[in-house]
């Protein structure tokens, strides 16, 4: 366990930090007295970050009629808490999707899983009620909850892909796969990444804790509870695939708490496919 968590420690060093703009934007809305014109002094010292909100306002994940060139108005549009988890979405994204040959997970497959939860837990958010303001905090944590593989997948090429395949032989969820063959689980991995690039805040919770939310005694409990119905969600209906055949039964503590029925997922999957493709534009924002 030791040998494995350096190892895996040493890649989390390796990979490049988050870009300083990324970190001051992050600063920045942390302060409840934020204004457009605050994020619009940063975000305009960077040209990448300035052509991904305008990028993504534009793109059909808004469905615009017209279209927007400036900033400001950009981020009035999408509203602060988005433009923070664009930038922390797609920096994060281009770190950490790796180039190499990785056997254990299929890369297309993994984001595919990482976006059906972050599209799940957001409209679910919708469907509650919740402000829409607030509800990109939802997909941010979905689309980042499973990073944790991506150390595992790399550095212990080989094992993961032998412990994926015993969780779908054993009929067993992969996160306890993990722990038994590996000794680590990619909640912990993840949770060496979010105290590595400071991924403070709901983001950062729902990455360590969405297999342990029972226990869970943070302020961001519904964002967490909901990445973790999704995640469930995804898993079952194998939208996209992230090595989980086999997820753990949901906590009834979980319904009661969203205040929802465990069936509320059965009308989405047309609709979650659908966001699926639009929110496309997250992964590809970087290019």
């Amino acid at each position: 366990m030791q040998d494995v968590s350096e190892n895996i420690d040493e890649y989390i060093k390796s990979m490049p930090s988050l870009p300083t703009t990324v970190a001051k934007v992050l600063e920045v809305c942390n302060n409840p007295q934020t204004s457009p014109a605050d994020l619009n002094h940063v975000i305009s010292l960077d040209p990448v970050l300035v052509g991904r909100v305008l990028k993504l306002i534009n793109s059909a994940y808004y469905g615009l009629g017209q279209q927007v060139t400036n900033l400001v108005r950009a981020i009035i549009m999408l509203g602060i808490n988005t433009v923070k988890n664009l930038a922390l979405s797609t920096a994060v994204l281009g770190n950490l999707s790796s180039k190499r040959d990785l056997q254990g997970l299929n890369m297309e497959g993994f984001w595919r899983h990482s976006l059906c939860v972050g599209v799940s837990a957001k409209i679910l958010a919708k469907i509650r009620g919740i402000d829409v303001k607030q509800t990109e905090e939802y997909f941010a944590a979905g689309l980042l909850h499973d990073i944790g593989k991506i150390p595992l997948n790399a550095v212990l090429s080989r094992d993961y892909m032998l412990t994926v395949s015993a969780a779908d032989r054993e009929r067993m969820s992969l996160y306890k796969a993990e722990d038994t063959s590996l000794g680590i689980n990619h909640c912990m991995v993840g949770g060496m990444i979010v105290k590595a690039w400071r991924l403070e805040g709901a983001v950062g919770d729902a990455v360590i804790n969405h297999h342990n939310y029972a226990a869970y005694g943070g302020p961001h409990r519904d964002v967490l509870f909901s990445v973790a119905a999704a995640n469930r969600f995804a898993s079952i209906l194998e939208i996209g695939f992230a090595g989980d055949r086999y997820p753990e039964k949901i906590d009834p503590l979980i319904w009661q708490t969203l205040g929802v029925e465990k069936n509320i997922f059965d009308a989405m999957e047309k609709t979650v496919n659908d966001e699926i493709e639009k929110a496309k534009v997250f992964l590809k924002l970087g290019s």
